[in-house]
């Protein structure tokens, strides 16, 4: 039981955050400080998403401060970092629902996919994450591929990363929380539920 009355269950995180994704595509998006009674509410789930500057998470799902938490790494790449980001999210706050949140034109997808194809691998720490995002890539020469199914084949493999965590399966298995993937699409802004 949640030590925090009135959190929503992962199914009613997961609608909170789809009408407020419909306040954003139509604008009608509350500002980000509206606060209840100048208080942040507690976060009702966390998003895992990309660092591209064009992907606004708070904007995007509609919400104001502290409903949401957000972890981003290029790629939405899950490192100790952001496992141990998501695990204190679930564990210490109770959030109900975690949502892996890729984009589209992601750089860092498309760095992975262009080098599965290509076999080169860039240089620096960039490779580390071509080589983490690399294994949803289909094999090279793959014809009928395009870097929209390489992105959900990412999301998709992100996802089952998280629910084979330790931390999560306990929760899982008793539906208290969830764990769901969805794309934002940059030009119209809507997040399609994966």
């Amino acid at each position: 039981m949640s030590r925090y009355l009135g959190r929503p269950d992962p199914v009613e995180a997961l609608a909170r955050l789809r009408a407020g994704n419909v306040r954003f595509t139509l604008g009608t998006s509350p500002p980000a400080r509206a606060l209840n009674g100048g208080v942040a509410p507690q976060p009702f789930a966390v998003v895992v998403g990309c660092i591209d500057a064009r992907v606004p998470v708070e904007a995007v799902f509609g919400q104001g401060i502290g409903a949401i938490c957000v972890v981003r790494s290029a790629g939405h790449v899950l490192d100790r970092a952001v496992m141990g980001s998501v695990e204190f999210a679930v564990t210490d706050l109770e959030v109900p629902l975690v949502v892996v949140l890729g984009h589209d034109d992601c750089r860092a997808v498309a760095a992975a996919y262009e080098a599965v194809r290509t076999g080169r691998r860039p240089a620096g720490a960039r490779q580390y994450l071509v080589d983490e995002i690399a294994p949803a890539m289909p094999t090279a020469g793959s014809v009928d591929y395009s870097l929209d199914e390489a992105t959900r084949s990412h999301i998709h493999r992100t996802v089952a990363t998280l629910r084979q965590a330790d931390y999560l399966k306990e929760a899982l298995a008793a539906h208290r929380i969830d764990v769901v993937g969805g794309i934002y699409r940059l030009e119209s802004g809507h997040v399609e539920m994966l």
